[in-house]
């Protein structure tokens, strides 16, 4: 699906997309603004702004410079330069890519783009294409640098206050800067690498060879906020405090006395965006909440009771049982995007039916969160990892006039923090994780009410023995999938033939990236005698290792 027309509300706050000008952008996948004034009320808060050039590490640009309180958006290197201008950044920064800049093919930029004022800061690709555009000269590396290296830093640079000396960064690199451009100064080097990093005060221009952004770079959150503070000059005043508040005033402005419908999952952030337009518009808010069949085991009835006529919030909740119609539209189906899209388009119909039932409804919200839109190939020069069926996975026609996705530029942790300014309960902010399209993506291959009953089950005992073992609080997201793969085994004195159980595990703060959780093996073998003994047709249990990258946190 091509990218949506958008329309930026204050301080881009809230997305709403508009129903008559969906197919049109989906034809031309392009992004264009709808409201100039409203992305001239936007351009009021101080925003750092990372442009991509391919680079892998491009949300971490963005998460770390967030967490100096300061707001940061990702934009394709193809943005017009005229586009930059009009948004006025306090910053701009360069991401790494897989190119070599003296390529003809090789993604570039304006150079205008250097004699703005607006101090930039080009990290690895970045920082090769800043110097090659500016007469310096990059060329293959006599010797590649990959991994953690010791890097020499001067700490008379602003980039470099209050960073050691001498200090490990995060190298990935084929090529290098054999020669800063005129007009910089040397301020990093390595043995193999002569220009680490460089600088030109007078133009606030900076960059650096190495990756500051990712966590083996031992002091790179300090040179990032030095770059934000030192250089660009911000003041580091975006909080989820605000965010609420402007948040709030925004959706109440742009729904007017119009009726509002949101998907609620009982997620996090189909909760957290729930709380936020009961706040905002009232009795004006109906939640929907589908239970397609393919929700964690119990947890249908569990949502219902926190959000339900007997739970503590006045959201108008519809609860709509709808598991047949779901395994009806999935059966026979394999591939996961095609599961995805499916689930989507489902969800959006019966949103529709709903909608009907209750007279005539203006606006659809969703819990739409920033590494959906990232992962779904929307903005940025990432490409499709999977689609999220409140992103990507929306059907062409949708039946509403616009679409509000308040959640939609923050992470995962900044979710959670808005959730708690909201006053929503500890347990309900920091519950687990949930996918929108549910245990369909956690099922490989076809979905049958059999699988859901399978890996429920599974998933359950393995819930059970990560909190009995108090690993429940360190592990920030765990689940069983069935894999579709079945082998042969020996149960009693009978050989069987059945499916095999993956659990998962991951420790991670944004979600954009993960660690397998070190789960200690008694763990692991108490939950994997539990259930090849308690759930049907399952005689293998293994544990994934696999950290993201390279893979997703999710199967499918």
């Amino acid at each position: 699906m091509g990218l949506v027309k958008r329309q930026r509300v204050l301080y881009n706050i809230g997305y709403f997309r508009n129903k008559e000008k969906y197919k049109a952008s989906a034809k031309t996948g392009q992004k264009q603004w709808i409201s100039e004034n409203q992305e001239e009320t936007f351009m009021k808060r101080e925003t750092v702004i990372v442009l991509d050039f391919g680079g892998q590490y491009n949300q971490l640009i963005a998460r770390r410079v967030r967490e100096c309180n300061v707001y940061c958006e990702i934009y394709s290197y193809k943005t017009d330069l005229e586009k930059i201008k009009a948004m006025e950044p306090k910053g701009i920064i360069f991401t790494g890519g897989p190119n070599s800049v003296y390529l003809e093919d090789s993604p570039s930029y304006a150079k205008e783009i250097y004699d703005l004022g607006i101090p930039v800061l080009g990290i690895c690709y970045g920082s090769q294409l800043m110097m090659h555009q500016l007469g310096g000269k990059v060329c293959k590396a006599p010797v590649r640098e990959y991994g953690k290296i010791e890097v020499t830093v001067d700490q008379s640079s602003a980039l470099f206050e209050n960073v050691s000396e001498k200090t490990i960064c995060w190298m990935s690199h084929n090529d290098y800067i054999e020669q800063a451009a005129p007009g910089f100064k040397i301020i990093a080097h390595t043995p193999d690498c002569p220009v680490a990093a460089v600088e030109n005060v007078e133009k606030k221009l900076y960059a650096t060879q190495f990756h500051p952004e990712v966590l083996h770079t031992k002091e790179g959150k300090q040179m990032l906020a030095n770059f934000v503070f030192n250089v660009c000059g911000c003041a580091g005043s975006w909080k989820m405090d605000s965010f609420v508040e402007e948040s709030i005033k925004a959706i109440r402005e742009k729904v007017g006395d119009g009726k509002v419908l949101c998907a609620l999952s009982g997620g996090v952030d189909s909760s957290v965006a729930a709380v936020l337009l009961s706040k905002a518009v009232g009795d004006q808010l109906t939640c929907v909440f589908v239970d397609h069949g393919l929700l964690r085991k119990n947890e249908g009835d569990e949502v219902e009771a926190v959000f339900g006529p007997d739970g503590n919030y006045n959201l108008n909740f519809i609860r709509v049982n709808a598991q047949e119609r779901f395994y009806e539209k999935l059966k026979g189906v394999e591939e996961p995007e095609a599961k995805r899209k499916i689930i989507g388009e489902e969800f959006i119909r019966v949103f529709e039916e709903e909608a009907k039932k209750i007279g005539a409804v203006d606006f659809l919200v969703q819990g739409t969160i920033y590494p959906d839109v990232v992962e779904s190939g929307v903005g940025g020069e990432s490409t499709v990892i999977k689609s999220h069926h409140n992103v990507g996975g929306l059907p062409e026609h949708v039946d509403f006039k616009e679409i509000i996705e308040p959640l939609r530029d923050l992470f995962k942790d900044e979710v959670r923090k808005a959730g708690l300014e909201l006053g929503i309960p500890d347990y309900l902010v920091f519950r687990q994780p949930f996918p929108g399209p549910g245990l369909g993506i956690r099922i490989i291959g076809d979905v049958t009410a059999e699988k859901v009953q399978m890996v429920q089950d599974a998933d359950a005992i393995w819930r059970e023995e990560i909190a009995k073992a108090g690993l429940d609080k360190e592990v920030n997201q765990y689940f069983a999938a069935l894999t579709n793969m079945r082998s042969v085994g020996v149960m009693g004195d009978e050989r069987t033939y059945d499916y095999a159980i993956a659990l998962r595990a991951v420790t991670t703060t944004d979600f954009m990236t993960a660690e397998s959780a070190e789960i200690p093996w008694d763990v692991i073998g108490r939950t994997t005698s539990r259930i090849v003994n308690e759930v049907k047709h399952v005689n293998r249990v293994m544990y994934d290792c696999t950290g993201k990258p390279p893979a997703t946190i999710e199967f499918e």
